[in-house]
């Protein structure tokens, strides 16, 4: 018989203890994971090192192993970031609205926990000990689900997580991991609706796919992260150098990534050909219309399924554009909701882009890698949301809460 539904009653009975937690017990329990993190690095590390050697054998490309990798430093953030997550407010009994009617009743919106989490994503080891410690500070009980490719350095984490939260008094089972395997054991996890409240997804589209077509519980996800960057015609040319630059090379693989690059045909002549020399002496292939080719030769001609593309690796679709409408136009064709940028020095133009542009973050003048918890002031993310219910973007601390009706009375009843 399958653990699946165990753990997750297991689960449903933690949430009911940590709903009633302070703050004070929370944060302490916090601080003992970072500690814990600190203090087991090597243990997280050698875990790690073995998901390396497995995913190389199996020739994973170099931006997944990347985003699969740990080193002192990123331990170091992973506990730093679980910190920042214990300095946070607490979301849960914030009053978000209090009011008395005419009949002298007392309404009040209070945030309260969601309950339980299931949270499946793929890679990157530092997401278990983000999500642990955002559904911990918000009153959740989780469930993870981790990718096969960072199966050791996920239970190593977890093993510490649990360690730690029964040292500061609380219930190991409101942080468990389903074992790396079937995907069988992901749909099961989907359709417990009795005991899980909500599945958040993060990794490719395959897998956000998968979830949305076999959950039974609610679904928050972001469907891929083709993000774009325009630059207008008189932009500053240094900062579209910076902001392309950033927004592909940083992290190429991450989900805030610019995948396509718009300049304006007004001024490509003077735009295109240094961001493109800074692209291509980062190491990035570009993949060019015929007007963006006229420009930088060395760009590969774009098929037409390099648009809307999430490449998630050192590529980058560009693409000459008869200004701002024609730029609005192929962001709404091809754009996945997720970070749209404007590079301009035209208040106006800037202005239409807030506007006109339907995603979970809209960038002026800023690179598409703002759109990240820690950057907005979050704290850690649980992952980003490109749904319009019941979280859009970024979703910290506030996402993981939902909210109650409390009413207060002296007898009234209703006529």
């Amino acid at each position: 018989m399958s653990d699946v539904p165990t753990m997750c009653r297991r689960a449903r009975a933690a949430s009911r203890r940590l709903a009633v937690c302070d703050r004070a017990a929370k944060d302490a329990a916090l601080r003992a994971v970072a500690a814990g993190l600190r203090a087991r690095q090597a243990e997280l590390l050698a875990a790690n090192a073995r998901d390396l050697e497995q995913a190389q054998a199996g020739g994973m490309s170099a931006a997944m192993l990347d985003r699969l990798a740990l080193n002192p430093a990123r331990v170091a953030q992973m506990a730093e970031a679980v910190d920042q997550v214990a300095g946070l407010d607490d979301p849960v009994g914030a009053v978000l609205s209090d009011v008395v009617r005419p009949n002298g009743v007392r309404v009040r919106r209070v945030r309260v926990p969601i309950g339980v989490v299931a949270i499946v994503y793929e890679a990157r080891p530092n997401v278990t000990s983000d999500a642990a410690a955002l559904c911990l500070k918000a009153g959740d009980a989780v469930v993870l689900r981790g990718g096969s490719e960072a199966a050791r350095s996920n239970g190593a984490i977890v093993g510490v997580i649990a360690d730690a939260l029964e040292r500061a008094g609380l219930p190991r089972d409101a942080v468990q991991a389903l074992p790396a395997g079937e995907r069988e054991s992901i749909r099961e996890l989907l359709q417990q609706s009795d005991t899980v409240d909500l599945a958040i997804p993060r990794g490719g589209e395959a897998l956000v796919r998968f979830v949305r077509e076999n959950a039974r519980v609610p679904v928050v996800a972001h469907a891929s992260g083709v993000c774009h960057l325009f630059v207008d015609a008189g932009a500053d040319a240094q900062m579209a150098v910076r902001l392309a630059v950033n927004g592909k090379l940083q992290r190429p693989a991450a989900c805030n990534a610019l995948e396509c690059l718009l300049v304006d045909a007004r001024d490509a002549a003077r735009l295109l050909p240094p961001i493109a020399a800074a692209l291509l002496e980062g190491g990035c292939e570009l993949r060019g219309c015929e007007r963006t080719r006229a420009l930088v030769p060395q760009a590969r001609p774009a098929a037409d399924d390099d648009w809307g593309r999430e490449y998630s690796d050192r590529v980058l679709a560009v693409r000459v554009v008869d200004g701002i409408d024609a730029a609005l136009e192929h962001v709404a064709r091809f754009g996945s909701r997720h970070t749209e940028a404007i590079c301009t020095r035209d208040p106006a133009h800037a202005d239409r882009w807030r506007r006109e542009i339907d995603a979970a973050c809209v960038a002026v003048n800023a690179s598409t890698r703002l759109h990240d918890g820690g950057e907005l002031g979050l704290g850690a993310e649980i992952g980003t949301a490109t749904s319009k219910l019941h979280w859009r973007g970024a979703m910290g601390l506030e996402g993981l809460t939902t909210f109650q009706w409390i009413v207060d009375g002296d007898g009234q009843t209703r006529a």
